[in-house]
């Protein structure tokens, strides 16, 4: 995507508006300000993808990390003593770029806790599917939220994989269906999905997916957003209360600069946000700063294996194209949420499942590849005020403190996953499935909630409008903000809801 070619320690001094991050939280919100007239500037530290071969690679992107930047985060979870170093993947267009385009509304319950409702989310829900073309049919979930319009197109028919298990959830009773992906299989102005298997944490080389920087962000561009990719932000200052000044460092160069705007978004992601805002000594101004960092969700997920008498896909077709929410109510009464989803997923390759199979059944497992079909269950997960953001004394390559992130998960949070993977092992033994085996998910892709919005700061980090507690000038817009995680994919609902508050921060208060 081409912009500007001055070096970041020449911007101008002043912008209406500057936007930390190019993920769902900030790019619409950026699209919301560009098109209200306002000179917005974005902040990125990844750079655009290539785009090329090694794209589609799953060696080059799953285990040689290709987009990992080199800023670590210290990372304790599943009950270690220390914590341990991972490097996150960083790109323009942020986790877009990997998702593999799942796109489900929250439902109306999942909200009730919130200062806000579903009935504030719903037009901002129809935008943000509209922006990201995505693809749907409306009436065939079994809980489905209500919607004022029908989705813009279908999706494609199911390829074979996708068939064997919608027969076996349907012979079971359930209700499978078409999951509603931003994809573009239609639109034939632009590249369309040729159904192949390299779609879910991957980059799309024909972009093909409708990731930000194939939509949102292009289309922000021309309203006359000033993206900065390679700006690695370090803090904000404040004159008094207001947040008026971003600092940081470009990649490229080494060299510091200094932004001037009278609106600071931060949109760097759950981890990063909360980061930027400890940083930036946000907890010792704001009323409600204990909560910065607090509460960290990333959902309970696991994918459950199945091996099979015969090649589950032997021509590598895209796949990820059902869901399943019948069971989605099944405990929330018993325990305050709801169960979540299960979902179809690709099977990595060879190489891949050889490298983390145990040792000694490296061999087996590459070979059993071609036999193998995964089902993904999101299990909400309980928002625990030591599951949290903080900052170590150590400093990465640009000088700032790096982060430490504590996770565990509760035992409710265990048995919501548990109930799904016994639900989705089920569904693989009635297609044919004649071992299953279950994997957890290390990943914070779904990670939400260290920056919570509230009615008080007393309990929250920012207003129902996403404006940090006793500051002016301050919003934080990207999934730093939900106050539960559902059972569904984050990023329709990171989207709507920037949408939501897009307003307030034209209002500039």
């Amino acid at each position: 995507m081409p912009g500007p070619t001055q070096r970041l320690s020449e911007l101008p001094i002043a912008y209406d508006a500057v936007i930390i991050g190019s993920g769902f939280g900030g790019a619409f919100s950026a699209l919301a300000l560009v098109e209200a007239g306002l000179r917005v500037l974005m902040l990125e530290r990844g750079l655009p993808v290539a785009r090329d071969e090694d794209d589609w690679d799953p060696r080059k992107i799953l285990l040689e990390g290709r987009y990992a930047g080199p800023s670590p985060l210290q990372i304790r979870q599943y009950g270690a003593r220390q914590p341990a170093p991972i490097y996150p993947m960083q790109m323009l267009g942020g986790n877009s770029v990997l998702y593999g385009g799942a796109s489900l509304r929250l439902r109306p319950r999942d909200v009730e806790t919130w200062p806000i409702s579903y009935d504030d989310l719903e037009a901002h829900y129809t935008r943000a599917e509209d922006l990201l073309g995505v693809h749907g049919l409306q009436g065939e979930d079994p809980y489905e939220p209500p919607r004022s319009t029908a989705y813009g197109a279908a999706p494609p028919e199911l390829t074979a994989p996708a068939k064997r298990i919608h027969e076996a959830a349907t012979d079971l009773g359930w209700r499978p269906f078409r999951l509603p992906m931003a994809i573009n299989f239609t639109d034939e102005s632009r590249s369309r999905c040729v159904l192949c298997n390299t779609c879910d944490g991957f980059p799309c080389r024909i972009e093909a997916k409708n990731d930000l920087t194939a939509t949102v962000l292009r289309l922000a561009v021309t309203s006359g957003l000033e993206i900065r990719p390679g700006a690695v932000v370090g803090n904000i200052e404040f004159t008094g209360q207001r947040a008026r000044v971003v600092e940081g460092i470009d990649a490229a160069s080494g060299e510091s600069f200094r932004v001037e705007a009278d609106r600071v978004v931060v949109a760097a992601g759950a981890l990063g946000s909360p980061a930027i805002l400890l940083r930036s000594g946000v907890h010792e101004i704001s009323s409600g700063g204990d909560w910065i960092g607090r509460r960290l969700m990333r959902h309970c997920n696991a994918v459950l294996t199945g091996v099979f008498p015969f090649a589950t896909n032997p021509e590598q077709l895209f796949h990820k194209q059902l869901c399943l929410t019948d069971f989605y109510e099944d405990v929330r009464e018993e325990l305050g949420t709801s169960v979540g989803t299960i979902q179809d997923i690709y099977t990595p390759s060879a190489d891949v499942i050889s490298h983390f199979a145990p040792f000694g059944l490296k061999t087996a497992a590459a070979r059993s590849t071609r036999y193998m079909q995964n089902l993904l269950v999101v299990a909400e997960d309980d928002p625990g005020s030591e599951n949290r953001v903080t900052l170590t004394a150590e400093r990465d390559a640009y000088g700032h403190q790096i982060a430490r992130i504590d996770h565990e998960y509760t035992d409710a949070d265990l048995r919501r996953r548990d109930y799904l993977v016994g639900k989705a092992r089920r569904i693989l033994r009635q297609a044919g499935a004649w071992i299953t085996r279950r994997h957890e998910i290390d990943s914070f892709s779904h990670g939400l909630g260290t920056a919570l919005m509230g009615e008080s700061p007393s309990s929250s980090a920012l207003d129902a409008n996403c404006r940090v507690w006793g500051t002016a000038g301050l919003w934080v817009v990207d999934g730093s903000c939900f106050v539960t995680s559902a059972g569904v994919n984050p990023s329709l609902t990171i989207a709507a809801n920037a949408l939501r508050v897009a307003p307030d921060i034209m209002a500039g208060q």
